[in-house]
């Protein structure tokens, strides 16, 4: 994942033993655990970056399964093409895009890119 300029302070926002004590507990409310894992899959260690990013391949395909990649990024992660992201989340390709430009200044982490930014992997 290749970083935007810093413009918030989420990284701080939490430490590993905070986020896996979350993920681990039973009854935590579904949004914090959310926010625990995009924290954990933004600045957790590799391992547990690779498990979870896995387990949202496999939660994708299993949840989304029209959906699959178009290209991939410098950094192999899969790509999206935003027409059918929206119509599989039943949303209009503006709300779309709004939503990753929000979660790139909240995460300081590039979302969208351009074909030039892409790679098609045969």
């Amino acid at each position: 994942m290749r970083t935007i300029p810093d413009k918030t302070a989420l990284k701080h926002k939490w430490d590993v033993t905070m986020a896996m004590a979350v993920l681990e507990n039973k009854t935590v409310d579904a949004d914090l655990w959310a926010e625990a894992v995009e924290w954990l899959m933004l600045y957790g260690p590799p391992q547990i970056k690779e498990l979870l990013s896995q387990a949202s391949s496999m939660a994708t395909g299993k949840e989304f399964p029209e959906l699959h990649p178009t290209e991939y990024n410098e950094d192999g992660e899969p790509l999206y093409d935003m027409a059918k992201l929206a119509e599989s989340l039943g949303i209009s390709v503006t709300e779309a895009t709004e939503r990753l430009q929000q979660k790139e200044q909240e995460q300081n982490v590039q979302h969208l890119f351009s074909k030039a930014d892409s790679m098609r992997i045969q």
